[in-house]
């Protein structure tokens, strides 16, 4: 079965390979005079040196993507079992909180970052201080996760922006050219433009899978939230009756 994570990247790549289909199809060739077959790479070789930042932008976001997508993961952001664990080692704590932080500290993950700030506030705060905790590392935690997608969100940006500066650049020397070109201006100009706005399909491409990209993995983080924010319900609670001696659930 595949996994959900694999699906942003199938359809990246399935949108990249079809977008380059169709920019390499062959014109239709005119009676008069048949046009040589094009190819993605030499099609690609007509969009200049624009082409080369556009190429890095693609690698790029192709791999912060797979990152984020293994760094996104349930077990890498709030593990399955994280809250049994961690009340468990509360109930059973002879020495106070200390066991519960060391293993909120040894998960190494946010969620273990976000509790770990609540029971250092349990024993020596009241309720208050807790709940007010777990919101501030909460916050934190969130924006690290919301920022490790920035990235992403730049490339999306600024590739159709890189494809459009390749696009007027290669209409004025087409239209240099036509204009020092006596005869055959029309023909000469066509060319040039159709190979001036290879640069704005190629930025195009590449920004609407990475957007599309960026919202999916803004929508796990969110959907992540929202599993820490039911577990922070169940742990003030939790709390509330370890304070007052009842570790019964």
């Amino acid at each position: 079965m595949i996994r959900k994570r694999t699906i942003p990247l199938a359809a990246l790549a399935l949108f990249l390979a079809s977008a380059g289909l169709a920019l390499a199809q062959e014109p239709p060739a005119t009676i008069e005079e048949a046009k040589p077959e094009e190819t993605l790479i030499s099609l690609l070789r007509k969009g200049g040196v624009v082409m080369f930042p556009l190429a890095l932008c693609s690698v790029a976001a192709l791999g912060i993507g797979v990152e984020r997508l293994i760094s996104l993961r349930r077990s890498a952001v709030v593990p399955e079992d994280f809250l049994p664990r961690l009340l468990k080692h509360l109930r059973d704590a002879k020495d106070g909180t200390a066991p519960a932080i060391r293993f909120c500290e040894d998960s190494g993950t946010p969620a273990g970052r976000i509790f770990r700030a609540g029971l250092i506030h349990l024993e020596r705060g009241d309720q208050a201080l807790v709940e007010k905790a777990l919101e501030d590392a909460g916050g934190r935690e969130v924006s690290k996760l919301k920022r490790s997608l920035r990235w992403l969100a730049i490339i999306a940006t600024i590739s159709p922006l890189l494809g459009l500066l390749g696009t007027v650049y290669g209409m004025i020397a087409a239209f240099q050219t036509a204009t020092a070109v006596g005869s055959g201006k029309a023909e000469m100009l066509a060319q040039g433009i159709y190979e001036a706005l290879v640069t704005t399909a190629a930025g195009l491409t590449i920004a609407i899978p990475v957007l599309l990209l960026y919202q999916y993995l803004a929508s796990r983080i969110d959907a992540r939230i929202d599993v820490v924010d039911a577990m922070a319900d169940e742990f003030l609670e939790f709390c509330h009756r370890w304070k007052s001696g009842d570790t019964k659930l």
